[in-house]
């Protein structure tokens, strides 16, 4: 199970009060932040979701912390899918993907919704895929959103997470060290409103279970066909399951 680290280490607030705040706070800027970051290798992250998606030909497909909406925007515009839902605990970022569809194309299509990922206002085998980008560590409760997930999705659905992860081999594991301790707070603190934000996005992230971690934690969930696909060195990793 994952070390509970929270965004604001001398806030009352539980874990899901306080991300919920960071998000809402850092959602103007998040977008080109997050290109800077990943040097923009999140691009090509996403692309390989959106293809996955895309071979199970669904009808419903839902993305969970959806943020400012790229992804479940990309599901609207590449994916035949009758309806796409971006779920997300920020208003704040979900404002910012409202204003992304609004008077185009897919603004029927696609639907942003204000929710937990712990107590999805979804009914029961409502999707074909579910997808989580960026998004899993930040659950209060893994388990209980992981079971939240399973129950929303159709038998034989498909479930992708795209996380970032920890590199094992040399140099990379020392590489990305320094880059996720040192440099990457230091970003966030000079381009960011919120000066712990990108502090809490690293720490969180490097004590997140990766790997054969996370499918043991899928699998005992109840999740089926469990398989991982590091990108980029190890750096992030794309998993995909199925009920």
């Amino acid at each position: 199970m994952s070390k509970n680290v929270r965004p604001y280490k001398d806030s009352n607030k539980n874990k899901k009060e306080q991300v919920e705040e960071m998000f809402d706070t850092i959602s103007d800027n998040y977008d080109g932040l997050n290109r800077i970051i990943s040097l923009g290798t999140d691009v090509s992250w996403r692309k390989k979701v959106v293809q996955l998606v895309a071979e199970q030909k669904p009808n419903h497909v839902l993305d969970i912390a959806t943020g400012t909406g790229d992804l479940a925007i990309q599901f609207a515009e590449k994916v035949q899918a009758e309806k796409i839902v971006g779920l997300d605990l920020s208003e704040g970022m979900l404002s910012v993907a409202r204003k992304k569809v609004k008077d185009t194309d897919i603004d029927t299509k696609i639907e942003f919704v204000k929710g937990d990922s712990e107590a999805l206002p979804f009914d029961d085998n409502s999707f074909d895929a579910i997808t989580v980008s960026f998004g899993i560590r930040n659950f209060e409760n893994l388990e209980k959103g992981l079971s939240e997930i399973l129950r929303v999705l159709k038998k034989g659905g498909l479930f992708v997470i795209l996380e970032t992860s920890v590199p094992t081999k040399f140099p990379f594991k020392q590489g990305y060290s320094i880059y996720a301790k040192g440099i990457l707070p230091i970003i966030g603190k000079i381009f960011s409103k919120d000066k712990v934000a990108y502090s809490y996005l690293s720490e969180s992230a490097s004590v997140f279970p990766y790997g054969e971690a996370l499918n043991n934690i899928l699998r005992k969930t109840g999740f089926i066909e469990v398989n991982d696909k590091p990108q980029t060195f190890g750096v992030a990793t794309i998993y995909t399951a199925t009920k």
